[in-house]
This record gives C-alpha cells, structure tokens and sequence, in this order.
C-alpha cells in the first residue's frame, strides 16, 4: 500500500485547485461574477476549512485503528461522546478563566475519546466481539447516554476564538483562511503531518503497519500484537474525542443532541478514499467539507429555487460517489478485521 495514492493525488490536486481559484477570484474581474463567487470566494474557503477539519481529525483517528487492524466504524459515537463530555466540562467550569476552562475541556473530550476507543480495543481485542458490531455499540452508546444525561438548561459559555498568525495571517486569500483560526484547527492541521511522519517514518509506525499487515510475522519478530492494537485504537479515540471536542467548544459553542450529523461516517469515506494515509485523508476530507461549503453558500447566496432539503443533501451524495464510484482500487491493510491470538495462547 503506497501513502501516495491515485485518489489522494486527486484529492489533493482538487484542493490546490480550489485555493488558486479562490486567488484569482480575489484578484482579478472574475470576482464581479455572482457564481464564481459562490464557488470560490474566501467565505466558501473559510467554511469548507471549518467543515474539513472533523472529518480529518476522524480520518485520522480511522487510519491510527485499522493501519494496526482494527476496524473502526465506531468513530461517529467516539466523536459524540467527546462533543459531550467537552459541553459538560465546559459548562461545569463557566466560572473559570475562559481559556483555562477550554483547554480543561479539551483534555476531557480527549480523555473521553480515548476511553471509548480503550472500550472499542477490550470489545475488538479481548472478547474478539465482531468489529462492526462493536463500532456499532459504541456509536448506540454514545448516543443513547448523551440524550439521556444531555441537560439542557445548562449552557456553555464562551469558545475558543481565531488567534492570527504574524505576518502569514496577512497573505492575500491564504493567509484569512489558513492563518487565522482558533487553536483545534491548527492542531489538527498540523496532525496531519505528525501521523503521517509518525507512521511512515518511526519505528512505532513500521510496528503498526506491520501488525496490521501481518501479525504472525510481527508476533514472531517480537512485538506485542495486541498491545500495539490496544495503544492505536486509544489514540483513535482520543483524536476523535477532539473532533467532537472541536464542534463544541471552537465551531458551534454549545451541544445539541446528535450534532455529529453524520460526520464519523463521513470520515470513514475520507480515510478510505485518501487510501488510510494522513495526506490523502485531508484532501478528501477537505473535498467533502467543500460540498458542505457549497451548500451553505447556495442557500446564503440565493442562486437557486432548489429547496434547501435537496441542497443538504449534497455533501452525502458526493461521499457515496466517492466511495463507491471512485476508491476502486485502494487495498485496506490485510488483517483488518481479524483478531489475534499469540502462538501460546492456542
């Protein structure tokens, strides 16, 4: 499995190919163009940045679990319970200093997104429960405890707002939308290339795609299989913990039931069509949140008598397409799926 896919190649041209269009628009007659606009300007660029960043941090934590063999379709309930658990600290600590309040918050989406994924690996690893009835306990989980304990006279005050970057956040077009965003953001940016050096580049990542590759051969060369899986499915979690944590306390501010809306299942179809690499994933994910900008300017725009239903429904169209119409030919790592049982405990 090559971390330069066919799919990520397009991803990513697709991308770059929206940022240079958005230059031009800001630059040149054709931003007098009502439609170019739509399509281009520096509003659908900041949204589909807002709207990429879960699913990339979603993507990210798929890849950390099934590169070492898990499957891990759970990531919607893993995000969930983060954007829950981050509205109940942070509502809880309303009294604080706002930026000591969020950034407890934060480490408690994180601590819960791990010990979701910490269940997922005891469910997928222990009691070798079907892994996709486990993600799909973990998603009923979490939805069912969060609408149960979701107290909705409680209220959280205050989010984490954009912190400009000196001299980059003043590039034309790149800069507004690149450097000049609240702290989730960057961080996720910037995981991006640490899971991917992690990964590709560090004797932990060989470990975990070698476990995920072939276990037997890794058992054999003395690596701990499961505890490898065990490590990887916790990191998941946690980096979907922060996806949720990211829709609470950076994008939206508060907590409404299900407000994931889809958005774990969505990073799926990123991960999968960025071929279960960190640089692919992103171009995916930033292609999906592409389509939520779009719609979102469609309706704010006012460029077309299609009711907003039919509109909505965009973003999960393109992922069906993409997934079904467009990943062909990416390979899952070869023991996905399959649990592991070392030579002696046969």
């Amino acid at each position: 499995m090559t971390f330069w896919s066919r799919t990520a190649r397009i991803s990513v041209c697709l991308a770059l190919l929206m940022m240079v269009m958005a230059i031009l628009v800001e630059i040149t007659p054709l931003g007098e163009n009502k439609w170019m606009r739509v399509f281009f300007g520096i509003s659908a660029l900041n949204f589909t940045l807002r709207a990429a960043i879960p699913l990339v941090l979603g993507a990210l934590s798929g890849i950390l679990c099934e590169r070492s063999g898990i499957i891990n379709i759970g990531i919607e309930g893993m995000m969930l319970a983060g954007a829950f658990a981050g509205f109940v600290a942070k509502s809880s600590t309303n009294d604080w200093p706002l930026y000591a309040s969020l950034l407890f918050s934060v480490l408690v989406a994180l601590g819960v997104g791990g010990l979701m994924g910490l269940l997922h690996g005891l469910f997928s690893i222990r009691f070798r429960m079907d892994q996709i009835i486990s993600g799909t306990v973990i998603i009923i989980l979490a939805a069912g405890l969060s609408s149960y304990l979701y107290d909705r006279d409680a209220i959280s005050a205050g989010k984490f707002t954009p912190i400009p970057i000196p001299l980059l956040s003043e590039i034309p077009v790149i800069g507004p939308v690149l450097f000049n965003n609240a702290p989730i953001t960057y961080v996720a940016l910037v995981m991006v290339f640490v899971v991917h050096v992690a990964i590709f580049y560090t004797r932990w990542g060989l470990r975990t795609r070698a476990v995920g590759e072939h276990p037997r051969a890794a058992d054999t060369e003395g690596i701990n299989v499961n505890r490898q899986r065990y490590v990887n499915t916790m990191l998941g979690g946690m980096l979907a913990g922060l996806a949720g944590g990211f829709l609470v306390l950076e994008a939206v501010g508060q907590f409404q039931e299900g407000m994931t809306a889809g958005r774990g299942f969505i990073s799926l179809a990123a991960m999968i069509f960025g071929n279960w690499t960190p640089i692919g994933a992103l171009g995916a994910a930033t292609l999906f949140g592409y389509t939520q900008a779009l719609q979102n300017e469609f309706l704010l725009a006012g460029v077309t008598t299609i009711p907003r239903q039919f509109v909505s429904m965009l973003p999960y169209i393109v992922t069906i397409v993409a997934v079904s119409g467009l990943v062909g030919r990416v390979r899952p790592p070869a023991a996905i799926g399959k649990p592991y049982d070392t030579e002696g405990s046969k």
